[in-house]
């Protein structure tokens, strides 16, 4: 069965267009209704209504959204979707008597699940009770509650069509039952007025059919929470008031490192600014950012020589063409067209570099390093640079720059040449790859440029400089990595080596963006009393502030998804793995100076250790399972049957191990992929470039080579394995590996 959803997971494509959107959500109950009795639908809604409540997205102009929600606990525990609640914003949450209170905490939270717990600041609340919805039935009679397209406290009935129904990997509830927006975090009841899901999808195609999840999945998220004071919400996916300051309203965001803007700005034509907080230009400066639209209709791109208010300058793709405009004010009749022109270096649907250029009262404005304006205007100078947006326009900013000669530097001719003829023999002879790829990489970000252009230009062999690109630059993170962890062991940057494997599959990230991010951390911290008091003191300081106050937590769901993996998302859903959470403390502590904190690479659940200068034994952090605190005992219990694990398992890990293992977990999935081979090769490829004598990636590198037809390449990985088989081994292996060689040389 086809079901068509709006993509809930906030990793997913920056522009994404609903198809469908509607959800439901899931519930609690807790009036002192017989648990045998079957009831009628107005005894249900009559009972349910004073625990149903609505919750209200607030932004800076008003509300931005709303959906359903229900009481779970007394204690003023609300239960909704997590897409309901949004990103960064505050939240409100309404009863049926009218009384609205501001949200305090998202006391958990889970995207995968979409399901949230908030809390209000009252505690006469009424919560409904739950089901066991193990326990649904096929044809089983249930009941809806919420406020379908704003008509709060809505009743509807339908049966369960099918208990357990796989949707995008989740267990849900199959429900015939009218869903309409505004149900979504609504409460799907049995007929003794218990909660048995959260509806939380509507089918595109059909009138009566949606979708819940299991209130169990709730139980179990209400068991393990992931607490965010709203102060620390409303940081989540927000730009740093530190380094931006926003006007005019709409929606700016930040996330890998990109700034995204929606809806429209209170300004006249939809106009929104995010302005740089830098020290103001000087008379002579330039200013650089990349642009992406989602509809070439729209406009948006840089603003610079802004004062803070409404006057400014812009410089835009607007409706296919560059824009160049002087705002001197707030209305229509304060703003001037200075050019609008066309460029054949403008690439529609894809990233611009837009570059402009102020030195007196000359202007010269660029799109792709090609010159579109050159002009001189009386206007104003100074101010800051930053962003625009106009109309309802859904833009993608980066790597915005300030300062003098932003100027992509010339390529010597002779270079460029040289690169060329590279281009030309591998196009000639696609099996002059490693070649090809050895010379490039002198000049890494400049032949991945060229790559690109060449794709564009040709066709027909676009493919293969995709791929060609791809792995130039793969081979750069390589290099970077192999630089970096070739450091000595105290020396290496552990966080820029996790950020580059991010940056392995992602060639966009920004990971000195992240480093600054992170560093910010590092300034929550730094000068509380409790980080210069030893290291005990200071490791339950930071276990307080990833843990209990910015809901840093182990994943739930989908535990295989490369997300958990890539510490930027880690960083920016404060969700991940128990390697990445612990490389996340780890690194934290080394930052502030903490001693004596390392890694443990337990089987199965890495750890993080700390001891006291000159104690023998570590103590245990479990950073998947909120910081919980052990003995190494009690950390080796947890992960093997017999209480017993290899002593270098309890002992610190090095950065070296600590990549590689990290990179084994991206490798894992791959190897049940239907494309195995296609998907694998990359992680292979990285992780012989930093422990060649890893002989099972070897042998996996070999066949993924052979089924992808480079011969060459599996010969010299059996020819390896062949010269490094260990004394002793069985003679039908090394005749196995014999009888490969030769048929890879026929």
């Amino acid at each position: 069965m086809m079901v068509q959803v709006v993509p809930m997971h906030p990793r997913r494509s920056s522009f994404v267009r609903p198809v469908v959107i509607l959800l439901l959500g899931g519930i609690f109950t807790a009036f002192g209704l017989c648990a045998d009795a079957t009831l009628s639908v107005a005894e249900i809604a009559a009972a349910v209504r004073p625990s149903l409540v609505t919750v209200t997205q607030v932004g800076r102009e008003g509300p931005n959204g709303s959906g359903s929600g229900f009481v779970i606990s007394g204690e003023g525990l609300i239960a909704t979707n997590r897409h309901v609640i949004g990103q960064g914003q505050r939240l409100r949450v309404e009863t049926s008597d009218g009384r609205k209170h501001d949200v305090t905490e998202i006391v958990a939270s889970d995207a995968q699940m979409d399901l949230a717990i908030l809390r209000v600041a009252t505690k006469d609340l009424l919560p409904l009770n739950f089901a066991d919805s193990d326990s649904a039935k096929q044809g089983e009679a249930i009941v809806a509650m919420g406020n379908p397209k704003g008509m709060s406290y809505s009743v509807v009935e339908g049966v369960i069509s099918e208990p357990k129904r796989e949707i995008e990997g989740r267990p849900m509830i199959q429900v015939a039952i009218p869903i309409e927006p505004g149900n979504s975090g609504g409460p799907l009841l049995d007929r003794q007025g218990r909660v048995l899901g959260v509806l939380t999808l509507k089918f595109a195609l059909a009138e009566n059919l949606g979708f819940a999840m299991p209130v169990n999945a709730l139980k179990r998220l209400w068991e393990k929470p992931n607490p965010v004071p709203m102060q620390r919400w409303l940081t989540i996916g927000v730009l740093n008031p530190r380094l931006w300051t926003t006007l005019f309203g709409a929606q700016w965001s930040q996330r890998a490192g990109v700034v995204e803007v929606a809806q429209t700005g209170s300004g006249f034509g939809g106009r929104s600014l995010c302005l740089w907080n830098q020290p103001p230009a000087d008379e002579r400066f330039e200013a650089a950012v990349s642009v992406k639209l989602d509809d070439e209709a729209g406009a948006a791109g840089l603003a610079f020589c802004a004062d803070g208010g409404d006057r400014h300058y812009g410089f835009y793709p607007t409706g296919g063409k560059l824009r160049l405009t002087r705002f001197d004010g707030p209305s229509v009749f304060t703003w001037k067209i200075l050019g609008d022109r066309e460029s054949e270096a403008y690439l529609p649907g894809d990233w611009n570099q837009l570059r402009v250029r102020v030195e007196g009262r000359r202007i010269q404005c660029f799109v792709n390093e090609k010159e579109v304006f050159d002009m001189e205007d009386e206007g104003f100078r100074g101010g800051r640079v930053g962003l625009c947006k106009f109309r309802t326009t859904v833009a993608a900013f980066k790597r915005l720059q300030s300062g003098w000669d932003l100027a992509v530097k010339p390529v010597a001719p002779e270079l460029q040449a040289q690169l060329g003829r590279e281009l030309e023999d591998f196009l000639a002879s696609p099996d002059s790859k490693e070649e090809a790829l050895g010379r490039l990489a002198k000049e890494a970000e400049l032949g991945r440029r060229l790559i690109l252009e060449r794709q564009r230009a040709l066709e027909r062999d676009a493919a293969s400089l995709k791929q060609l690109a791809g792995e130039l630059h793969r081979r750069a993170v390589r290099e970077e990595l192999s630089a970096e962890l070739s450091k000595s062991e105290e020396s290496v940057n552990l966080l820029r080596c996790a950020l580059l494997l991010s940056k392995h599959d992602n060639p966009e990230l920004d990971v000195g963006g992240y480093e600054r991010e992170f560093n910010e951390m590092v300034q929550d911290l730094v000068g509380e009393a409790e980080i210069g008091q030893g290291t005990e003191a200071a490791v339950r300081r930071i276990r307080r502030y990833l843990f209990e106050e910015n809901g840093f937590h182990g994943s739930r769901s989908d535990y295989a998804s490369r997300s958990n993996s890539y510490l930027n998302e880690v960083l920016d859903d404060r969700e991940g793995l128990p390697i990445t959470l612990s490389v996340v403390f780890v690194e934290l502590a080394r930052r502030l100076g903490v001693r004596e904190v390392a890694g443990i690479p337990l089987p199965g659940r890495f750890m993080v250790g700390y001891r006291e200068a000159g104690a023998a034994q570590f103590s245990i952090i479990d950073a998947y399972d909120g910081g919980k605190e052990l003995t190494m005992a009690e950390a080796v219990d947890l992960v093997s049957e017999d209480g017993r694990v290899s002593k270098k398992a309890t002992q610190p890990a090095t950065a070296r191990e600590v990549v590689l293992r990290m990179i084994r977990n991206l490798l894992g999935p791959t190897l049940e992929a239907r494309n195995a081979s296609r998907e694998s090769l990359p992680y292979l490829d990285l992780l012989l470039a930093l422990d060649p004598e890893a002989a099972s990636e070897r042998l996996s590198r070999a066949m993924a080579r052979e089924r992808l037809g480079d011969r060459e390449g599996a010969r010299g990985d059996v020819g390896w394995l062949l010269g490094h088989l260990p004394e002793g081994v069985r003679e039908d292996r090394r005749e196995m590996l014999e009888q490969w060689l030769e048929k890879l040389s026929r």
